[in-house]
């Protein structure tokens, strides 16, 4: 019999987590379609081997990785298209986003990463709605934030977004913030309520306030050198399997942000929902990038946003 097909998915969270339970349902169906044609592994979290967590980009690009996902804002540097998903309020609700992300929007997206890095894209992952913590106040309105440190994902977009609500964005890794956010060197940071938890934010942080400002997807993408050399039945179960690793992710963080919406609030945090009016007012500051907006993306691109 010859050799097996080496298969090496990783991430950048504990195992228990929506996206590493995801990577074993993809990891389980190929194993009992293929039994030893295949080896599957997994490094759930590569922070855990003194990574950073972009570092999971250029493992799978230069091939150290088989497949893995990160934030598409992550990638907006190399590929400034994928900027057009990080506008604020862009999505108003998730059965929008993920629509958007199924279909058209996604699908030329997926293509500009692949014109640019050295992946295949076979789906998204949710990141889901994003919201605001801090260690100074509450945030109910943009002058709230007037001066704050906040940590951003290296998206131009992003940083220019909490320039017009106030903040002072301070653009940087997950590994970094983490250590940061434990120090008190910076004031704030934005994400998830899942992802708040999982890296320990809610003990640093008493303040969260339900902004819902982006939404964000994780291209699940794999070295294109190896997935191309696949077998084309390998190739298809792989999709396959994607798309339903994607369904199962999307439906375990609706029960994630449940969850870790109430242990931060076991832990003595105060949670803060804005109001019809808090909310527009936050809508209507960061309104100049859907102006730039237009001078920055293709009518093509454009005319696929909802």
């Amino acid at each position: 019999m010859p050799d097996p097909i080496h298969i090496r998915m990783g991430g950048y969270g504990p195992p228990t987590t929506g996206f590493s339970r995801a990577l074993k349902r993809i990891g389980d169906r190929l194993a009992a379609e293929f039994g030893e044609r295949i080896e599957v592994k997994y490094v759930w979290n590569i922070m855990d081997l003194g990574y950073r967590a972009e570092d999971i980009l250029w493992l799978v690009e230069h091939g150290l990785l088989t497949l893995g996902y990160q934030s598409s804002s992550y990638l907006t540097d190399r590929v400034p298209e994928l900027g057009i998903v990080d506008l604020p309020f862009l999505f108003a609700h998730t059965q929008a986003a993920r629509a958007a992300m199924d279909g058209a929007l996604g699908d030329v997206l997926a293509r500009k990463i692949e014109e640019r890095v050295n992946y295949r894209v076979l789906g998204w992952f949710e990141n889901g709605f994003r919201h605001i913590s801090n260690r100074v106040r509450e945030v109910r309105a943009p002058a709230d934030l007037a001066g704050l440190r906040i940590r951003v994902l290296p998206s131009n977009v992003q940083a220019r977004t909490f320039e017009l609500l106030g903040a002072v964005p301070m653009r940087m890794d997950l590994t970094q913030a983490i250590e940061m956010i434990a120090a008190g060197t910076i004031d704030a940071q934005e994400n998830p309520l899942s992802n708040t938890v999982t890296y320990g934010v809610h003990k640093f942080h008493r303040f969260h306030t339900l902004t819902r400002h982006f939404y964000l997807s994780r291209p699940i993408f794999l070295h294109r050198p190896s997935y191309d050399a696949w077998p084309s039945d390998l190739q298809r179960a792989m999709g396959e399997a994607v798309r339903e690793a994607v369904v199962l992710q999307r439906d375990l963080a609706i029960a994630e942000e449940e969850k870790a919406l109430a242990e931060i609030k076991r832990e003595g945090c105060e949670v803060l929902t804005l109001d019809a009016t808090e909310h527009a007012a936050f809508v209507a500051a960061v309104q100049p990038l859907r102006s730039d907006a237009h001078k920055l993306y293709s009518a093509e691109l454009l005319s696929l946003l909802p």
